[in-house]
């Protein structure tokens, strides 16, 4: 009799696991550590992220799976192959970047917000976004998705006695619960199709369902991916990105519109080509309609803003995230086409790397001008070169990479990369409402850079930034700066990709 007593690989587990008891180490901590001496927390949970990130590295030797089943070492519940280190990288560095940001906004908040309480929220989130992409089971996958979002309603309204931070958070919380539900039940008609939760069996096991359950599961594969397609902020599930945005704390928005994505992502990339490579006549058609509809609604929705009164930056920042999120599943469509899926999550996955540094950068200068501006207003952000030249040519680079214009050139080639994986995959038609988005995308993004160069309305100030906002903004530009020069690293890098 085999024993069902299995060895855990802690290595392999690590990154995830070491963020977590970081999380619970900061709130116990919080209970013996006074007022004055709160910012130890914040400096612990950013040590906490850096070894996180750090402990990958011992990883890309090879894959390393644990909690397999007995006697079949191929049918693991966590995998640590070169698609999850990708992922696991852009989670713990973004939400280090996060936690620079956090660490100057908990100083300058103008309410009081619980320290102990705001680390380990952050800190679980990220274990459970860094525990999505080695997920390969279902039960694991949903589990992961509810750790990273959970904690997240709680952050968005952290704010005591903020009603506009309140009500982001009751509008996130029903939208994400209704999503969850409804993929829990798509799970539920997959698992009473297939008769396992596990990718690989699944991917098996589908193949051969009976007729008469056909419809059962191909309604089990659209609902499955609901959930994922709200994380991602994709088109109809975008409804709560802009007020969430606006009403979370700023390095919330900015974690949502990073980590938050990346989950998202990572879940409809396992979904699809690893456990529904069979079903992509359902999957493929759909996702590439949700990216025509995403790019296209989100960049439209930024360009409206110019009309409102209080014209936010923020909240131009949340639709052109939903944009942005439209160009990162036309590669996942893709896949569906393509005789090479690894090369297509690849594009994605190289997309994402750049967009993370870039929108993480834009966010870190919108919270320097929120210092001296709390509205955030766009019109605040006139004549910032009199004030801070370095700030606006940092903001102006990385709105050019995000429209990619050079010399953002990582920005560039990231979306040519988008654009072959569709034209590859026979998928003309998408590849040229990208182009038309593109376009469209071309003139927030430049109005806004403009403005940057204009002469104040008024005497210039000063934008002084704190050691930890200045790090941040240093690391996100050097990042940028480094890819335009070498594009290559992120492209080859993205290539490791394998399931």
């Amino acid at each position: 009799m085999s024993s069902l007593v299995q060895s855990v690989d802690w290595l392999a587990i690590a990154p995830p696991t070491l963020a977590a008891v970081v999380g619970l180490v900061v709130l116990v901590a919080d209970l013996f550590i006074g007022d004055t001496r709160k910012a130890v927390l914040g400096w612990t949970s950013v040590a906490g992220l850096a070894a996180s990130a750090l402990l990958l590295l011992p990883l890309r030797g090879g894959d390393r799976a644990t909690f397999c089943l007995t006697g079949a070492t191929d049918t693991c519940s966590y995998v640590a192959d070169g698609f999850t280190l990708v992922v696991q990288l852009l989670v713990l560095g973004g939400a280090l970047l996060v936690a620079l940001l956090s660490v100057t906004a908990l100083k300058d908040a103008d309410r009081e917000l619980p320290e102990g309480e705001y680390w380990f929220l952050l800190l679980s989130s990220a274990a459970g976004a860094a525990l999505l992409p080695a997920s390969r089971d279902l039960a694991t996958l949903i589990v992961a998705l509810e750790v990273a979002s959970l904690p997240a309603f709680a952050l968005v309204g952290i704010k005591r006695g903020d009603k506009k931070s309140s009500e982001a958070a009751l509008k996130f919380f029903l939208s994400s619960v209704t999503a969850t539900a409804v993929s829990l039940m798509g799970v539920s008609f997959v698992y009473a199709t297939t008769g396992t939760l596990y990718l690989t069996r699944i991917a098996d096991g589908i193949q051969h369902v009976d007729g008469q359950f056909h419809t059962l599961a191909q309604t089990g594969v659209v609902l499955t991916l609901v959930g994922f397609a709200f994380k991602t902020a994709a088109v109809p599930f975008h409804f709560w990105v802009p007020d969430t945005y606006v009403g979370a704390p700023l390095p919330i928005a900015a974690y949502l519109s990073v980590v938050g994505k990346a989950v998202g992502f990572s879940g409809l990339v396992l979904v699809t080509v690893v456990a529904l490579p069979s079903y992509a006549d359902v999957w493929g058609p759909a996702l590439a309609a949700l990216a025509a509809l995403t790019m296209t609604i989100g960049n439209v929705g930024a360009l409206r803003q110019r009309s409102t009164r209080a014209y936010s930056a923020v909240r131009l920042l949340a639709w052109s995230s939903v944009g942005q999120a439209g160009y990162l599943l036309v590669p996942i469509a893709a896949a569906a086409y393509s005789d090479d899926a690894q090369q297509a999550i690849g594009s994605t996955l190289a997309y994402a790397l750049m967009y993370a540094a870039v929108n993480l950068g834009a966010f870190a200068v919108a919270a320097l001008v929120a210092r001296r501006s709390p509205l955030n207003r766009i019109s605040d952000y006139r004549g910032l070169y009199a004030e801070s030249p370095l700030s606006a040519l940092v903001l102006g680079f990385f709105l050019l990479c995000l429209a990619g214009l050079p010399p953002g050139v990582i920005g560039l080639f990231a979306k040519v990369t988008v654009f072959s994986a569709a034209v590859d995959a026979g998928l003309g038609w998408l590849a040229v409402v990208m182009a038309v988005n593109v376009v469209i995308a071309l003139f927030y993004y430049l109005q806004w850079t403009a403005l940057l160069f204009r002469a104040p309305e008024g005497e210039p100030g000063t934008h002084r930034a704190p050691a930890p906002l200045t790090a941040a903004i240093v690391l996100t530009a050097a990042l940028g700066v480094v890819l335009s020069g070498a594009p290559q690293l992120i492209l080859r890098f993205s290539e490791t990709v394998l399931f």
